[in-house]
């Protein structure tokens, strides 16, 4: 079927026109059902005719003014556009130009939404028991607090939103029984579920990995989980720090009479001089204080010196021993040490989808990796929720099979909690790697010291690092900013020091933590910080939108390859043109599709019943707050089209694709509407952030 087809079978079925067919199709005539926010008029009336003389100076200012993608003539919305916005775009005008973003930006169009609407809570005696809805009997019996009157439950329950149900159609079984929003297909007359045998048998396993055990659960919120390794390196440090406190407060205190002195030697202890007999004492009973040298863990050099046999002159060096003597060191009598052999994953030249709050669910990830990534990170989880056995923060670290490389991001300002997360997920967790977070902005994370703040905390940050390199068999990598000040870059000086303390990848974004996402990404810099890490992978992140800006920015910096964040969100396919060295003149029924199989992916994750459905248009109203910005080859005047640019008002090449560059969250509702079905007339939605790139 071809492209045009697609979309008009698109556009008929969710009752829009299309408008390939120019001359029987006009925007007067579509269906008000579905788009009439993204195609009605604005206030302003066009007075006056637009002329041929009008429509090329706004398109020679498209072509000089930075920032503004130009858009073909034949696409531009007129109606929408207006006389004053066209006639500002004359020579003659002095007016202030349209297409210039205002000097400053207003305060209230930055930052997050923080009184957004919320769904009202369900009544829970309103639906259905998991256990009664998956035929089975309810181990809580009368005090349940869910009903088990089945008939009085479908008597009220919502039209099914399809025909079909995912879940049933993939796995020949759906989990959700009676409540599912889609169970008219696998559920028979008298209430009980239909079941595929084929299908189950052959599909029943399970495809998402990383699900914590309920046992781990429960020992962590009852602080019975252990961790040696962990705490081995934090005893460690902790003696070290008081080693260093104890020699600082000798140095510090006054000098001795030659009286005392002499006395001490003796062994005599003289009023005012404790301390110094008590360092004498300490030095006898108890070993030299550890050293930290660069390369070494406390925890290595604590095993080192247990391997000192009685009487050596030298410690034992494991590397040369390994080197000269293949056979195992024996530290008892019959126990025999087995050496922690660390995962390697390989950096260079894979296309990385970076780690993305909120919008970096598990279900977009299986989008990007369908549509090429090569390595996936799951989004920021914080260690102390983590540590403390959150479901919804586990959450984050969930897997799917298809997820080939895959590594968890998490974000602390401490070295026992970030020791200690890092061994629960190197003990609990299938993962490749573990990432560390030192560039997130928020101030609610920034103010507890984690995130970005940690790169003006670099003895925890170094505590940090050692700690979790010591106690992880997987690599561990930084993810950090260019600086935290505006304009002062400071990530060329801590790089040196992180991949020194034993980290096996940096990343860095282009910005600083208080540019956030304004002004475009300093490549110069991180060509400046590639440098420094000699044959150790670095990637650069920021304003990747294109296959020819990952080529031109590789060329330049040398670097091992890029991280791709916000690109990705505008457009998935980012990755199939990498690899394919094309700019993908994509179709409004190809993005469509992915918008589908994005559904599909989320009932199947968060549940295909109510509170499933609402969580997957939740999600999905998020992603599209950044699919709109996207905008078609084939409009585009001038291509690539770059990540920070905003396009005048336009019009696609059929109604569908009209649709989807609205910036109106009304529009994006109506979508969400043609795969998840109505919302309710109480239901609103905002953006988590105010601004967006164009703003």
């Amino acid at each position: 079927m071809s492209k045009a087809s697609e979309s008009k079978e698109i556009c008929a079925t969710h009752g829009l026109s299309d408008a390939n067919d120019k001359e029987k199709n006009t925007m007067e005539e579509v269906s008000t059902s579905a788009v009439e926010p993204a195609v009605e008029k604005i206030k302003e009336e066009v007075t006056e005719e637009v002329t041929e003389e009008m429509k090329q100076a706004v398109l020679k200012k498209m072509h000089s003014q930075a920032g503004t993608a130009a858009v073909k003539l034949e696409f531009m919305d007129f109606t929408k556009v207006g006389n004053t916005f066209v006639k500002k775009c004359q020579p003659t005008n002095k007016a202030t130009d349209i297409f210039e973003p205002p000097s400053k930006r207003s305060k209230k169009n930055r930052g997050r939404n923080k009184h957004r609407p919320r769904d009202e809570r369900p009544n829970l005696k309103e639906n259905i028991c998991q256990f009664i809805a998956t035929n089975r009997d309810c181990k809580f019996a009368e005090k349940c607090t869910f009903t088990h009157d089945v008939k009085a439950y479908f008597a009220n329950k919502l039209p099914d939103i399809a025909k079909t149900c995912y879940n049933f159609e993939t796995y020949g079984k759906c989990p959700f029984g009676l409540a599912c929003r889609f169970s008219g297909q696998h559920t028979r007359e008298d209430y009980s579920s239909i079941v595929d045998e084929e299908k189950f048998g052959r599909e029943s396993k399970n495809l998402t990995l990383s699900v914590l055990d309920p046992e781990v659960k429960t020992k962590l919120r009852k602080k019975m989980y252990k961790f040696p390794n962990a705490d081995s390196y934090l005893d460690i440090l902790n003696k070290s720090k008081k080693d260093h406190e104890r020699k600082y407060q000798l140095s510090s205190s006054p000098k001795k009479s030659a009286l005392q002195r002499s006395k001490e030697s003796k062994g005599v202890a003289l009023i005012g001089s404790e301390a110094a007999l008590d360092a004498a004492s300490t030095a006898a009973t108890e070993p030299a204080p550890v050293k930290l040298e660069d390369g070494v863990t406390p925890l290595q050099r604590s095993e080192e010196s247990k391997g000192v046999a009685l009487g050596s002159k030298a410690p034992l060096d494991a590397a040369s021993t390994a080197a000269t003597d293949p056979a195992p060191v024996k530290l008892e009598e019959g126990v025999t040490p087995v050496p922690v052999v660390k995962k390697t994953v390989i950096f260079n030249d894979k296309l990385y989808l970076a780690p993305l709050t909120t919008v970096g669910n598990l279900p977009f990830r299986r989008i990007c990796k369908g549509l090429g990534a090569d390595i996936t990170c799951g989004e920021m989880a914080m260690c102390t929720n983590l540590l403390q056995g959150h479901p919804s923060e586990w959450a984050l670290l969930k897997r799917h099979v298809s997820e080939d490389v895959f590594g968890v991001q998490i974000c602390g300002s401490f070295p026992d909690t970030m020791a200690k997360c890092t061994e629960l997920i190197n003990n609990e967790v299938n993962v490749d790697f573990i990432d560390i977070n030192v560039g997130c902005p928020i101030d609610l994370v920034f103010k507890k010291g984690a995130g970005s703040a940690l790169m003006s905390r670099l003895s925890k940050f170094e505590e940090i690092v050692r700690g979790m390199v010591e106690v992880s068999d997987v690599p561990i990598t930084v993810k950090m900013r260019a600086g935290v000040d505006d304009r002062v870059f400071t990530a060329h000086k801590i790089i040196p020091k992180v991949l020194d303390w034993g980290a096996s990848l940096v990343t860095v974004h282009g910005r600083t933590r208080e540019q956030r996402y304004t002004r475009a990404a300093d490549w110069d810099y991180l060509e400046q910080c590639a440098s420094l890490c000699g044959p150790k992978p670095f990637l650069g992140n920021g304003d990747i939108f294109s296959f020819e800006d990952l080529n031109m920015q590789k060329a330049r910096t040398g670097m091992s390859s890029v991280m791709i964040a916000r690109g990705a969100l505008i457009k998935p396919w980012i990755f199939t043109e990498i690899k394919e060295q094309r700019h993908w003149d994509i179709s409004s029924s190809e993005r469509f599709s992915i918008l589908q199989d994005f559904t599909n992916f989320g009932l199947e994750h968060w549940g295909s019943d109510q509170q499933g459905v609402d969580k997957t248009r939740r999600f999905m109203l998020e992603w599209l707050s950044f699919l709109y910005r996207y905008i078609p080859v084939g409009v585009l005047e001038r291509v690539p089209q770059r990540i920070n640019e905003r396009p005048p008002h336009y019009l696609g090449r059929d109604d569908l694709e009209t649709l989807m560059a609205s910036p109106d969250c009304r529009d994006w509702v109506k979508i969400s509407e043609m795969l998840l079905g109505p919302v309710p007339s109480s239901f609103q939605f905002l953006p988590k952030h105010k601004a967006n790139s164009y703003s």
